[in-house]
């Protein structure tokens, strides 16, 4: 062999182990056991719910479209495409009016003639004036319609303890008395028996600025009368920390008796930075690296903040209620900056499959949580405009993550390569399992990997298996969307890459995607 043939051949060989080597290394390194004989904990399915806020063009041309109107489809003003929507995702619970919007909203002015309604200026949103045209019956109407749990957020910042105690009794009460009667001169004789009631929200901010110590003596008080009128106990929520107030949680679960006390609310956004937010659609890679760095933190906050609760609640009574989480963007351009309306692409795909796979591996604490929010705000589900309806890739997500839905859980071990950008490094793949009650298992696997795929080799410990089966949704860049014009830009495929060898399921992972697996 001559020089210049050896120096060709060495080339070659670098440049082949310079490809193939990462390649091999990721397939040696991306193992995922799943152990069955370890199930134990059941996924609420209420972890699947979602948020609704007086605040843009969430209720009113969202839900709300009014009952004169005959250009958009609806049933007593409630949108008939958005309701179907969301039963196509088996949307567990919904939570009104707030938000910040909670606060200052006082129940009584949203019943009754709507001609006599009194109006009010949402005074965190835009200052537009709001005219309490939807109210407790148009939403429990809604939640109907849906067929989801309605969870109200109870007004303690500007309300009172017998304001918050008359909406409990005029909507779950079924005896005689002033609210009841109330109710029923309102077209509603029988009682809607609401479980769900968050007191106050975001105490530490909006709510009222208020010191951990203060709200708990606040929570106590309203808690004292805030009880059940129906036959089944009330699930009261604190306002609970923004992501790592680590002492807040401290305080309520010291200071607060545990039986007045179901669930404590956390709140987490995945922002880059509150001063300068990124672009919904035209974001960059390193955007995208530090958006996603934000959504994993759930991990550490879910993990700290459960072992703050477990020192006075061992057998985890309390539930961890993640009330608001979700990507946080600037506004599209040319609309109003107070009405949060962004655009949602295959990021918030990733950010949503990466939150509830948190969710499902911590279900032993987290009990409920609620996307932020359903329509034209923020991590929207569902987006509209006019008559127009378009389903967003982070409603897919929660489409295909209904196989989840009171599932017991499966421990899962995961060992892959990193996504790595700039230095920094962030687990590329999140994993989620569960067993479902016909005994199928499914693996919801996301490879949040901007650029490589995902050799993985999946062990199912404790059962024999027999075929696979998958959906997928990805694109070909984690910009993209859907709009008005192409709905099914994004949307759910077939997924074919996994085959069953033995007791394993090979299979490639695309980059920026999201696979659910059923296994029999």
């Amino acid at each position: 062999m001559n020089q210049k043939h050896m120096l060709t051949t060495g080339r070659a060989v670098r440049l082949a182990a310079a490809v193939i080597l990462p390649i091999l290394l990721a397939q040696a390194q991306t193992r995922i056991v799943v152990n069955e004989a370890a199930a134990r904990d059941t996924i609420s399915r209420h972890i699947y719910g979602n948020f609704s806020e007086h605040l843009g063009r969430c209720i009113y041309g969202g839900f709300y479209v009014g009952e004169g109107n005959t250009k958009i489809p609806n049933v007593r003003g409630i949108r008939k495409d958005v309701v179907e929507a969301l039963k196509k995702i088996r949307l567990p619970n919904l939570r009104w009016p707030g938000g910040c919007f909670a606060d200052t909203y006082h129940w009584k002015d949203g019943i009754g003639p709507k001609t006599q309604r009194p109006t009010m200026v949402n005074t965190w949103w835009g200052g537009v004036t709001e005219d309490n045209s939807f109210g407790t019956h148009e939403f429990l109407d809604m939640c109907e319609q849906i067929g989801t749990e309605p969870y109200f957020t109870g007004n303690i910042g500007s309300g009172t303890v017998q304001e918050l105690m008359q909406w409990v009794q005029y909507v779950n009460f079924d005896g005689i008395s002033p609210m009841s009667s109330l109710r029923a001169a309102n077209g509603h004789e029988k009682p809607w028996h609401v479980k769900y009631w968050a007191l106050g929200n975001e105490a530490w901010g909006c709510g009222g600025n208020m010191t951990a110590e203060h709200y708990s003596d606040i929570y106590r008080l309203n808690a004292t009368f805030v009880a059940s009128t129906g036959p089944e106990p009330l699930f009261r929520i604190a306002s609970g920390a923004s992501s790592d107030d680590y002492h807040w949680t401290e305080v309520l679960m010291t200071r607060v008796p545990h039986w007045m006390l179901q669930g404590i609310a956390l709140h987490h956004y995945s922002v880059i930075d509150w001063n300068k937010k990124s672009s919904a659609t035209g974001f960059t890679e390193q955007e995208y690296f530090a958006t996603m760095k934000q959504a994993l933190r759930m991990e550490e906050l879910i993990a700290k903040h459960t072992a703050i609760m477990d020192k006075t609640d061992p057998d985890r009574k309390v539930a961890l209620v993640v009330d608001e989480w979700g990507g946080w963007y600037d506004v599209e351009p040319g609309t109003n900056p107070a009405f949060l309306y962004q655009q949602n692409s295959m990021r918030d795909a990733m950010i949503a499959g990466v939150t509830l796979n948190i969710f499902n591996n911590h279900c032993d604490r987290v009990k409920m949580a609620n996307l932020a929010q359903t329509v034209n705000v923020l991590q929207a589900v569902v987006l509209t405009s006019e008559e127009k309806m378009v389903v967003t890739p982070t409603y897919h997500v929660m489409e295909m993550y209904t196989v989840h839905h009171d599932a017991v859980r499966l421990p899962v071990e995961v060992t892959a390569a990193p996504f790595t950008l700039g230095g920094e490094s962030l687990p590329a793949l999140s994993v989620s399992a569960s067993k479902d009650q016909r005994g199928v298992v499914h693996i919801s696997l996301v490879n949040i990997d901007a650029e490589q795929a995902h050799d993985a080799a999946l062990e199912i410990h404790g059962t024999t298996l027999r075929s696979v089966s998958g959906r997928i949704l990805t694109s070909g860049r984690v910009q993209d969307h859907n709009t008005f014009d192409a709905p099914e830009n994004v949307k759910p495929a077939p997924f074919t890459g996994a085959r069953v060898e033995g007791s394993t399921v090979k299979l490639r992972i695309p980059p920026v995607s999201v696979v659910v697996l059923s296994l029999e």
